[in-house]
């Protein structure tokens, strides 16, 4: 590798490495608050908060890498135009496609990182993470076990405890179930107890009194009870035995697994084809952002007022190139048939920067255009 290509490597990796680790640190506590807010509000310790975090961070991780790159490349070549670093370069014979050969590296470098985040650890750290979120669904205990709170376990349940005491029991207890649309029915009881029976959990309610509300003739049915017993396991929202997660699959293990989940019926072939070329359209679409970058910047002429402009074409650019991606998800799961369509926006970003590089190379390649009309 030429002097020029580690020269431009080294600055393009470090600013994309600065701009990787405010993006990630961003998007971070943005997404740490509500979680949060969420785990320790519902009784988890902070050693859970801290597992979910570490669990989440790939996927984190993989939503601003493009951003990272393409801001990058936009910096290092902001920062060469304004200090006449590129004007010397083409100066001395330099052509627009040599000084996108490092940018091209750099985008292949950072592929690779993306491919390693998206076929890899991405999945392995969701599957381990739909795991723990669904062993903490099943802790009842810690779901009910907050006082002076009204608490929506499912939908249509609603419960409350005034106090727990020191002893785990619960006093004035409220609980009011909804799901059946026919009838709903209201416990109340001045004190009770979860009991564990194997898998499941029980609610003993002590002294309490029923309302049973009839919907179809509007009216009310109340029974006083010494003891009543409610299973409260149902409660708990899980997924169905056996189903299978598509992203919490590596790539090898959707290649192989594909005819068996097919024939299982558990997923549609169009979101198996879909997610494994989404994979390699991320790591694509990373070289793509690099170029883009560089590549608009690199036609802007001199102006005092710097290439502002330049950078919002670029960056609108890749917010058009992106959403046209995004388009293409429906189709390619309703028909699996469609999967080359999910590298369309990486073919057209490709074009989009070969005809800048080629602009750039011959920038007077219009006026000549017109003056041979001219003299025609």
């Amino acid at each position: 590798m030429a002097r020029l290509d580690r020269y431009m490597l080294s600055q393009l990796l470090l600013l994309f490495g600065f701009f990787a680790l405010v993006l990630v640190a961003l998007f971070w506590i943005n997404r740490a608050v509500v979680l949060f807010d969420r785990l320790i509000g519902d009784g988890q310790s902070a050693l859970v908060f801290l597992e979910f975090t570490a669990l989440g961070l790939p996927r984190l991780i993989t939503t601003v890498l493009p951003i990272a790159t393409f801001a990058g490349a936009v910096y290092v070549t902001n920062r060469m135009s304004q200090e006449s670093e590129m004007t010397v370069l083409q100066s001395t014979g330099s052509s627009p496609w040599r000084l996108a050969r490092p940018v091209l590296v750099y985008g292949l470098c950072v592929a690779l990182m993306m491919s390693l985040l998206s076929h890899f650890l991405v999945p392995m750290a969701q599957s381990q993470l739909t795991q723990r979120e669904s062993e903490i669904s099943q802790n009842v205990t810690a779901g009910l076990l907050r006082e002076g709170r009204f608490l929506h376990p499912t939908e249509k349940v609603t419960f409350y405890t005034r106090v727990i005491d020191a002893d785990g029991v619960l006093r004035d207890v409220f609980l009011s179930d909804r799901r059946n649309a026919a009838e709903g029915v209201i416990y109340t009881a001045a004190e009770a107890y979860l009991v564990r029976n194997g898998t499941g959990t029980t609610l003993i309610m002590v002294d309490g009194l029923a309302q049973r509300l009839n919907q179809t003739d509007k009216r009310l049915a109340t029974a006083k009870f010494r003891d009543f017993s409610f299973d409260i396991s149902t409660l708990v929202s899980s997924d169905a035995p056996g189903s299978t997660a598509i992203p919490d699959l590596t790539t090898p293990q959707l290649i192989t697994g594909w005819q068996a989940l097919t024939k299982r019926g558990e997923v549609a072939a169009g979101v198996i084809a879909e997610e494994l070329n989404s994979r390699f359209a991320q790591s694509l679409f990373c070289i793509i952002a690099a170029l883009v970058g560089f590549s608009t910047l690199l036609t802007a002429g001199f102006s005092r007022f710097g290439v502002w402009r330049e950078i919002a074409i670029a960056f609108a650019l890749l917010i058009a190139i992106d959403g046209f991606r995004g388009t293409l998800v429906e189709s390619v799961r309703s028909d699996a048939g469609l999967w080359p369509l999910l590298y369309l926006p990486s073919l057209v970003g490709a074009v989009l920067v070969t005809l800048m590089l080629a602009h750039a190379a011959h920038p007077g390649w219009l006026a000549r255009l017109k003056r041979k009309r001219a003299v025609a």
